[in-house]
């Protein structure tokens, strides 16, 4: 990143949405650190942005007078939301701009401006007004007495959604409810996951992958940051004065869409959710593979368990070097490194294939039970050997040696 010269737009960073340490930035601009970088995300705003950038710069200036920081992040708006706000930095010396064209979405807007900032402390807020500024002194209170994550919450004591429908309400309750059943150790944390208004100190979110996805930057913060202290303050929502809503269908979808990624990455329950999903493909591959071989090729019922169940295991591998344990073996990319964890991964699944073809013949034989019955019985009987033996020796070894 280039030093920037004054009035200049900031250059949108690239690449994975990582948060940088507050030195990573510094060597990047001549200028100092600051206690707080304030992102505004806009699409289409140019109708608020002078009265949100007047209010914000008034509070903060009470508070941190030449310590921090506004980034206008816009994604290219048609109103050129980006060039009136640029406008305004000869008023305002604390404020930059950053204009993105590729790029679209709020979530990876408030990450591309954290990327840059170079505050102790990142926090954002909606440039419409629907959120009071005023709240924002508030927030850094908490911070203050050791927060490290501070919410502007509507379900608090003195929150609210002012003029908000029925339907409305009821739309924003029920995909909180769906958040706490998929996610509960994220979404639970706090009272309102989908506010968008808060601040996070810095070092909970360094060098931490973000994979965002529509407009619910806090559900990410949360379920990828790490965030000890909480705090959370009472606001009501405000109706918009200007400019046109963005709330539409496709928010909820991205967020359905957003707690099931989540869900499917964090720690040993979303692998092994992973995991069972590549497994059920498998069982596809494994009994495909066994009909044609029963039934077509004539062979033998223990070959063709054999014979189906390698194929079904190559399959699996392969998915779950790409996805399952896609973060630790992408860091070992070559054919030889590949070649080392399917050996590691075949010898694993070794036993669990023995007494998955011990079973197809117990069933069967003994007990005179469907042969493809007693081979789906086998299947799910060594799901669970097989899922944690590989995370506890073949790839976990691999990330070990990274």
């Amino acid at each position: 990143m280039n030093v920037n010269p004054p009035n200049s737009l900031l250059p949108v960073p690239s690449g994975s949405f990582v948060v940088p340490d507050v030195t990573t930035v510094l060597a990047t601009t001549k200028e100092g650190p600051l206690q707080f970088s304030l992102i505004i995300p806009t699409y289409k705003e140019a109708k608020n942005i002078p009265q949100i950038v007047e209010q914000l710069s008034r509070l903060l200036d009470s508070q941190l007078a030449g310590d921090y920081e506004l980034i206008v992040v816009d994604d290219n708006s048609p109103d050129e939301t980006w060039k009136v706000a640029m406008e305004l930095t000869a008023d305002y010396p604390q404020l930059q701009v950053m204009r993105r064209i590729e790029e679209r979405g709020l979530s990876t807007a408030v990450i591309r401006g954290w990327q840059v900032a170079r505050g102790e402390v990142l926090g954002v807020i909606d440039a419409d007004l629907q959120h009071p500024p005023e709240l924002l002194l508030q927030l850094w209170s908490e911070i203050q007495r050791g927060a490290d994550l501070a919410v502007a919450s509507r379900h608090v004591e003195g929150g609210g959604v002012s003029d908000w429908s029925i339907i409305r309400r009821f739309l924003s309750r029920g995909a909180q409810t769906i958040g706490l059943i998929l996610l509960p150790g994220v979404i639970g944390r706090v009272s309102d996951p989908m506010s968008g208004y808060f601040m996070v100190r810095r070092q909970c979110l360094v060098g931490r992958p973000l994979s965002p996805l529509g407009y619910k930057i806090l559900i990410e913060v949360l379920g990828r940051g790490k965030v000890p202290w909480i705090g959370e303050v009472g606001y009501v929502f405000q109706e918009r004065q200007a400019g046109e809503s963005k709330v539409t269908w496709k928010q909820y979808v991205e967020y359905l869409q957003h707690l099931l990624r989540l869900r499917l990455s964090l720690g040993p329950i979303g692998r092994f959710i992973r995991f069972g999903v590549v497994g059920f493909s498998g069982v596809f591959v494994d009994m495909g593979i066994f009909y044609l071989l029963r039934e077509q090729a004539g062979l033998g019922l223990t070959r063709s368990a054999i014979l189906s169940a390698e194929v079904a295991i190559l399959n699996n591998f392969l998915w779950n070097d790409l996805w399952t344990f896609g973060d630790i073996s992408r860091h070992q990319r070559g054919w030889r490194q590949r070649l080392e964890r399917f050996l590691k991964f075949n010898l694993v699944c070794l036993a669990g294939l023995i007494l998955n073809v011990l079973l197809v013949n117990l069933l069967f034989n003994v007990f005179g039970i469907n042969e493809y019955i007693s081979k789906l019985i086998a299947i799910a009987a060594v799901t669970v050997w097989n899922f944690w033996i590989n995370l506890k020796l073949s790839w976990r070894v691999t990330d070990v040696r990274r």
